[in-house]
């Protein structure tokens, strides 16, 4: 818009100093004559004025301007909390209201903002608004209206403007909000031990207390209902039974009137870890690889190994007091009655029965195995004799027995290469071992044996085979224990590099962790993992077939049912969005796995209510006002005003933005009020004047 003004300027010929100093000089030379009251003291007076004004040199300066619209920024508040209880159709209708309105006040133009979800970080309102400023001057900023429910993050400890700052809020003062808060909550725990959580349950803007009820539940057992005081710290115990993730979901009861259910629950994820594997190795006669098993156990530095050897070959029975033998008594019946379940493993390294384990202890050891204990079995030629294992109350949970028959239960000598079976490729005992044969025709590279036993497989999975396809490496769930039988004395071999040497290490190592039920190396497993806002679903089987659709619940009861893509070891997954927080429960029929999703944006939710508070020191620093909209379908919004800088920016009933005035000077036209040519003249005449006066 063009605009004139006009007004008078002067630009001086003579410097302000110089002209300041001529007018004492002038006013010194007529300061006698005033006080004489001499004739024609006025008109000398008037030419020396007449003649500073003509130094001082006066215009008439015509100012031709184009003024520029003020700018005032529109925040829109779209984060998680501004979208619950209809939040954000409220701010949606006052967003379009506004633009309407600033649409007809004149020289004004308002530009609305988006202020995103900010991930982990909370509301990022003010970070917005500076990106927003980078290219407005602040001459031209009118001031800012921002729509919000007030959780905003990026507060800063001074305001950034001067113009005024309003913010108007959806619903009504006075909200109530319960959240539950974790205090504190261990990420390890030890398997078999107990965990204590400290969490708080919180009623925001209620006064008064009370209990509320607190719904616990672990990897979707049934829950359990505790009574939780309001606004006190309540500890709540947690048992850690199984190695890997234990998933505790916390759910506080809703509370009447609140905003939202969102911050009501909670959840956990807390890793199960062993603390000291204790483990009883009991070496049988001695042979070329007896310390095999100790050197393993003794270099892992999470077992406490327990370690027995039976000096005292078969051949040399002398019919000798084994008490006279032993350099200690064996102590049988505390470790076989009184701390076998103490164990986490038993080994049995060519160990023949002969009389020292009385029939009611094996008996015991297969027990334990149907509890939950595990077993391993490194047999040789002892395996197919009268004092077997397997002829004792311990043959009822092995996977195999000596081959029946005439001759059949003899030792097959001569050098053989173990192979993963078909079904070893896909296990995770087996699965890539360094030096295994690619498939079911190719050969392994690694070092040959010289002996295996001969057995008629009973139960179990054999992932090994001799020479022929003989059974080599056998494993076993018995009831709630397992059991792994390795048909051979001979893989000490492979760790004293004969033939190339082998994985010697790393298979004993996963065949007793299997046996021990670490959860990697599960053969039959279905995880559930989130990362990055999304659910992993892996689904491992050494079955084979295509794998089964697996079913899905979201948090919310949501039933969803996906196909899983096959990949390579028996492997299986799947990935979708977990855009709810809680705990994600999926199924393939037979396993359930848990996946807890957390809160995208804890800060977000840690308070749900509608409040200015946060934002008061910037309102006060810039005369803002804070105004409610209404919750009915229009929202009722306070009239927009344009005031001059240095005015109230509010009302009971009304916003302002400020009226900057900013301009471009696009011309100027001087004319000069008193040109040489006119002064000149006048100076004279009066000058004339004022002698004749004085003369007379």
């Amino acid at each position: 818009m063009q605009q004139a003004l006009s007004g008078i300027d002067f630009a001086p010929i003579l410097p302000v100093w110089l002209i300041a100093g001529l007018g004492l000089l002038a006013a010194a030379a007529l300061l006698p004559a005033v006080l004489r009251r001499a004739r024609g003291a006025g008109l000398r007076a008037l030419v020396f004025a007449l003649l500073l004004l003509a130094l001082a040199n006066p215009r008439l300066v015509e100012e031709t301007r184009e003024t520029r619209p003020d700018i005032g920024v529109l925040l829109v508040d779209r984060s998680d909390s501004a979208r619950i209880a209809g939040r954000a159709a409220q701010i949606e209708a006052a967003r379009v209201a506004l633009e309407g309105r600033a649409a007809r006040l004149p020289e004004l133009e308002l530009r609305t903002v988006e202020v995103p979800e900010g991930g982990n970080q909370g509301t990022r309102l003010f970070t917005a608004l500076e990106r927003a400023l980078a290219d407005i001057p602040r001459a031209r900023l009118a001031g800012i209206i921002a729509l919000t429910d007030g959780q905003v993050h990026d507060v800063p400890a001074d305001a950034p403007i001067e113009a005024p700052f309003h913010v108007l809020l959806p619903g009504r003062p006075g909200e109530v909000d319960r959240r539950l808060r974790v205090i504190e909550a261990p990420g390890f725990g030890i398997v078999g031990r107990s965990v204590e959580l400290r969490v708080a349950v919180e009623d925001l803007g209620a006064t008064g207390t009370g209990a509320a009820r607190l719904a616990v539940r672990r990897d979707g057992t049934p829950p359990r209902i505790e009574s939780v005081p309001v606004g006190r710290e309540h500890r709540i115990t947690i048992p850690i039974e199984r190695g890997g993730p234990t998933v505790v979901e916390l759910a506080a009861e809703t509370r009447p009137g609140e905003v939202s259910e969102l911050n009501n629950r909670a959840v956990v994820t807390i890793t199960g870890v062993r603390d000291r594997l204790r483990v009883l190795l009991v070496s049988g006669e001695p042979h070329a690889g007896e310390r095999t098993w100790r050197r393993l156990l003794k270099a892992d530095p999470g077992v406490d190994l327990v370690h027995f050897t039976i000096l005292r070959p078969p051949e040399k029975d002398d019919l000798t007091p084994l008490n006279e033998l032993a350099l200690i008594a064996f102590p049988v019946r505390e470790l076989f009655q009184v701390k076998l379940r103490e164990f986490d493993l038993v080994v049995f390294d060519r160990f023949a029965n002969r009389g020292i384990l009385p029939p009611a202890y094996l008996r015991n050891i297969a027990d334990y195995v149907r509890g939950g204990g595990a077993l391993l079995l490194s047999v040789g030629p002892e395996f197919a004799g009268p004092v077997s294992l397997a002829n004792t109350p311990l043959g009822a949970v092995l996977p195999a027995r000596p081959a029946a028959g005439v001759g059949a239960s003899t030792a097959a000598e001569g050098a053989f290469r173990p192979r993963i079976t078909a079904l070893g490729a896909r296990h995770p005992v087996t699965e890539e071992l360094t030096g295994a044969n690619p498939d079911e025709a190719s050969e392994a590279s690694w070092g040959r044996w010289y002996r295996s036993m001969r057995a008629d497989q009973r139960s179990g999975v054999a992932v090994m085979e001799a020479a022929g396809g003989a059974p080599l490496l056998l494993l076993d769930r018995v009831a709630e224990g397992r059991v792994a039988l390795l048909l051979s004395d001979h893989i000490w071999l492979w760790s004293r590099g004969h033939d190339g040497g082998g994985p010697q290490a790393e298979l004993l190592r996963r065949a007793a962790h299997w046996l021990m039920r670490e959860p990697e190396l599960e053969e039959e497993e279905l995880t559930a993992r989130i990362e990055a806002g999304h659910l992993h679903v892996e689904r491992r089987s050494v079955e084979g077939g295509p794998p089964p659709e697996i079913g899905i619940t979201a948090p919310d009861g949501t039933n969803l049912r996906r196909p899983l893509a096959p990949g390579p070891g028996g492997r299986a997954t799947v990935e979708l969005p977990a855009d709810q927080p809680g705990v994600w429960q999926v199924s393939d029929g037979r396993r359930t796995a848990f996946a807890a999703a957390a809160t995208t944006n804890p800060l977000e939710v840690a308070d749900l209510r509608a409040d200015p508070g946060k934002l008061a020191p910037i309102l006060t620093a810039t005369s803002g006002a804070a105004r409610w909209l209404d919750s009915g379908a229009e929202p009722t919004l306070p009239e927009l005003r344009r005031i001059a800088p240095g005015r109230d920016a509010s009302g009971a009933s009304w916003i302002g933005l400020r009226r900057n005035g900013d301009h471009t000077v696009t011309g100027i036209a001087a004319l000069p009020l008193l040109p040489p040519w006119l002064a000149l003249p006048l100076v004279l005449g009066l000058a004339v004047l004022a002698w004749q006066r004085e003369g007379h």
